[in-house]
């Protein structure tokens, strides 16, 4: 069972957690591309992850998550943003939260320990879903991109 108080506690924190994963998309030199897209672009879409754990963790099928980070993807391959960062991206975001919930201060007993190893452990499938779907996405639009950008050739 996912601990209840510790998603609620981090979907009551989506704000300062968005802030913190912001300025380091803005500033680490691992993602240099993010430098230059619109901060609320990203808010929005860290935000939501972020408030919307619970859902994520527990309602969201891997339809859903195949839906909405293959969609990321493809955008970021619009846009030029290199899959490398776009990973490194993804994996910030998983960072951010495991240190929140490590520093929460929340685990006082046994049994709320093997519930944040279990949160822990539901964040860790979410996330490697979420990567591999962007990196499909990302993949796809880009032979797409090739494809239109290839001459045809006559015989």
């Amino acid at each position: 069972m996912l601990s209840v108080r510790v998603v609620q506690l981090i979907e009551n924190h989506a704000e300062e957690l968005t802030r913190g994963l912001l300025d380091d998309l803005k500033s680490n030199s691992r993602t240099p591309a993010y430098h230059n897209l619109p901060r609320e672009e990203l808010r929005h879409r860290v935000y939501n992850v972020y408030r919307n754990l619970g859902r994520w963790l527990g309602e969201k099928t891997d339809d859903m998550i195949k839906a909405t980070y293959s969609e990321l993807g493809q955008r970021r391959s619009h846009e030029g943003i290199p899959i490398n960062e776009v990973v490194y991206a993804l994996i910030l975001t998983k960072y951010h939260l495991r240190d929140y919930i490590r520093t929460s201060g929340l685990v006082d007993s046994a049994v709320d320990l093997y519930q944040e190893q279990q949160l822990q452990r539901a964040l860790g499938q979410f996330f490697d879903k979420a990567i591999y779907y962007t990196v499909r996405g990302y993949e796809e639009a880009a032979a797409s991109m090739r494809a239109t950008a290839s001459p045809v050739s006559a015989h």
